[in-house]
């Protein structure tokens, strides 16, 4: 059988819509279920989903709940999401954000800066899903990534040599975005979105105890065509999540040549209902359901369908044998 990798990249509540509807669409196309990966990575958005998938509760109601309507749906997402907590916490900003961020000009400035919401709200939906699963580890590998503020490294939870935190934390500390969520604090140390140094985190395939065969990587915030009327800073964020997965592909593809990448990115059409803002609860629906009718030819472009067919479509057909 195919050993299979699974990243989810981040993308804000739009990349969540978009990784659901494009996991679902697989699985109606290919009869594979996410959770089969021998290993999941997960960062931001990509976090949320990862835990779903391994919990089992992948699907529209890990998304839309009781939910009947459009509204209705925005409204249970950005009560879930945006949740404040008093204080500012400048001083943390100045401490590990402004001061180190000056020594060495970069994104990192912005760590600990005083923003509006907290991630909570993030950790408690993943319990509200979970319920026990969100307090310990997947029992298959599973790596969320989020980005120590102190240290200034990447964290990948779920690695030996990350701290054993809750699954449910894990997310929450993954989906902190600097300067609209605060850090997320486990055990004295703080964390943001894994984002801020890829999008995608690829390379943490290669700690799979066995060689993949096929590593299947969405990618929302990495687009190779551009919606008509693009913000500057889309194409910005599109251009640095794509050139960060280009070297993680290669590293991939040098030290596992037989194995085959799959890249899945929203097309223009779909990014129309995803952009300019991917944090808007009011674009859930209309991402995921562009989404799935977008994969329908997505999956079925020859180069796409021909490696599915081979490594996942097989195994279906194996296993049910």
């Amino acid at each position: 059988m195919s050993a299979v990798g699974l990243v989810l990249g981040g993308g804000g509540i739009t990349g969540a819509a978009y990784q659901t509807a494009a996991l679902m669409a697989l699985e109606l196309a290919t009869g594979w279920k996410a959770d089969s990966a021998d290993v999941v990575v997960g960062t931001s958005a990509g976090a949320f989903v990862a835990a779903m998938v391994r919990g089992g509760r992948l699907g529209l109601d890990s998304l839309v709940g009781d939910a009947a309507t459009r509204e209705e749906v925005a409204e249970a997402i950005r009560n879930r999401i945006f949740t404040r907590r008093p204080g500012l916490q400048v001083g943390t900003w100045l401490r590990r954000g402004v001061v180190p961020g000056l020594r060495r000009p970069g994104l990192t400035l912005l760590l600990g800066s005083p923003a509006p919401f907290v991630t909570d709200g993030i950790a408690a939906w993943v319990r509200a899903e979970l319920g026990d699963t969100a307090e310990r580890w997947p029992s298959k590998p599973t790596s969320i990534v989020a980005f120590d503020v102190e240290t200034r490294r990447r964290v990948a939870f779920g690695t030996v040599d990350a701290p054993d935190v809750a699954l449910a934390d894990a997310v929450a500390a993954s989906a902190a975005i600097p300067v609209l969520f605060r850090p997320y604090e486990i055990d004295g140390r703080l964390y943001v979105d894994g984002g801020v140094v890829s999008g995608t985190h690829a390379d943490l395939v290669l700690g799979s105890p066995v060689p993949l065969d096929l590593v299947l990587v969405l990618a929302p915030m990495a687009a190779e065509e551009e919606r008509e009327g693009a913000l500057f800073i889309e194409r910005v964020f599109d251009r640095v999540g794509r050139t960060a997965l280009a070297d993680e592909v290669a590293a991939i593809n040098d030290r596992w040549p037989h194995a085959h990448v799959v890249v899945l990115r929203p097309k223009p059409h779909v990014l129309e209902a995803m952009r300019p803002n991917p944090m808007d609860p009011m674009a859930a629906v209309p991402s995921f359901i562009r989404t799935l009718l977008s994969m329908r030819k997505t999956l079925a472009e020859p180069e796409i369908w021909e490696v599915l067919r081979h490594h996942l479509v097989a195994e279906v057909g194996r296993r049910r044998a």
